[in-house]
């Protein structure tokens, strides 16, 4: 396990992840993921804190409101958010600080068909 740093680009939003150096990331094709190239990686809230900028957070939610899409007011950057695949889990691999990441696995997800994929994907099922 490794204690990786991020934030948002403005350096308003801080946060630190303890997961492991190899990441397992999920590339979504749903209808936000795809027009903000997002890519996912899963860590439990219990090894998520963010260290500054609550009071500089805003939250965007659709559809069924479950995921909360959190990004800086200022800088307009996603760090973090919480899917609607894991709740309890917080998202966060383009904004991690440099130096701690080993090796990066991408898997897709069909965020398209997301009832049939989230049957169909055992790894995020799983998690």
């Amino acid at each position: 396990m490794v204690m990786h740093m991020g934030g948002c680009h403005c350096g308003a939003v801080r946060f630190q992840v303890l997961t492991s150096p190899d990441l397992l990331v999920f590339h979504c094709s749903c209808s936000i993921c795809t027009k903000k190239q997002n890519h996912h990686f899963i860590v439990p809230s219990s090894q998520f804190t963010l260290l500054q900028g609550l009071e500089n957070l805003t939250t965007y939610t659709f559809n069924t409101h479950t995921a909360k899409h959190t990004f800086c007011r200022t800088c307009g950057v996603q760090s973090f958010y919480t899917p609607r695949s894991n709740p309890d889990g917080y998202v966060a691999p383009h904004c991690l600080d440099k130096g701690t990441v080993r090796s990066i696995t991408v898997e897709n997800f069909c965020g398209v068909k997301w009832e049939e994929s989230m049957q169909n994907h055992k790894t995020i099922r799983n998690m």
